[in-house]
């Protein structure tokens, strides 16, 4: 089991650890923050209700091709559209992330995941249970997920936040939302909005909804029998053991 590295319990208590828990806000007094450029990065979003029009927006550079940053309910994420290959490629090039780390599949609800996931009846009842929440499931991978995302075993890591921006999101889209965290490889993942503006270049858009967590998901391979907890993270893990 991969342990995560010590934090802060000041920084502790701003992680999202309790399962379905709603993302965490903090108010943000500006809608947008203006690049230099000229050119609006940073949109401000409630995280429980999320504006409509902006989830549009978001998802309209998702539609383009574009990687953004948004919030969940453990740290933010980097996601782009799972059927644009360019955009996949772009993910990893503006993480530095080399191609064989993994990314998750982000899903609204469990009602599509049996497209992109083979899912037998003991594994349906561990997703209802936990999921929405902090946990990314690895489940062995449909013909319908792109070679390009699946694990070596042909498996998939799926996703559902506890977060109803996020959810929002890939609702809007119409499929999920391939995702990783935001974080520089090697580095704890990044709490403020603004500064993973400022560390990823070329993001199309930052979902700005305050300060983020610092503890991931925990990462249960269903695949194996019994499960085995591949990261223990925000999620409790008690009842994999």
């Amino acid at each position: 089991m991969m342990k995560l590295p010590h934090v802060h319990p000041q920084a502790k208590a701003s992680a999202r650890q309790i399962h379905g828990e709603s993302c965490r806000s903090e108010s943000v007094t500006e809608e947008w923050f203006i690049t230099p450029s000229g050119l609006p990065m940073l949109l401000a979003i409630h995280p429980d209700h999320p504006e409509p029009r902006k989830i549009r927006r978001a998802v309209e550079a998702l539609g383009d091709g574009g990687v953004i940053a948004y919030p969940t309910d453990t740290v933010y994420g980097l996601g782009c559209d799972l059927t644009n290959k360019h955009a996949i490629d772009r993910l990893y090039a503006i993480k530095n992330m080399d191609r064989s780390h993994p990314l998750a599949f982000v899903c609204p609800d469990l009602s599509d995941i049996a497209r992109y996931a083979v899912v037998h009846n003991p594994v349906y009842r561990v997703l209802r249970r936990f999921l929405p929440g902090p946990y990314t499931f690895i489940l062995e991978a449909t013909r319908e997920v792109p070679k390009l995302v699946q694990m070596k075993r042909k498996t998939v890591g799926i996703r559902v936040p506890a977060c109803e921006a996020t959810r929002a999101l890939a609702r809007e889209l119409g499929r999920p939302i391939v995702s990783s965290t935001a974080a520089l490889p090697g580095d704890e993942p990044f709490v403020d909005p603004h500064e993973i503006d400022r560390a990823f270049r070329g993001l199309a858009l930052v979902l700005d909804a305050g300060a983020g967590g610092l503890v991931p998901t925990t990462v249960v391979d269903l695949t194996k029998v019994p499960p085995e907890v591949v990261r223990e993270g925000a999620g409790p893990v008690e009842e994999f053991g």
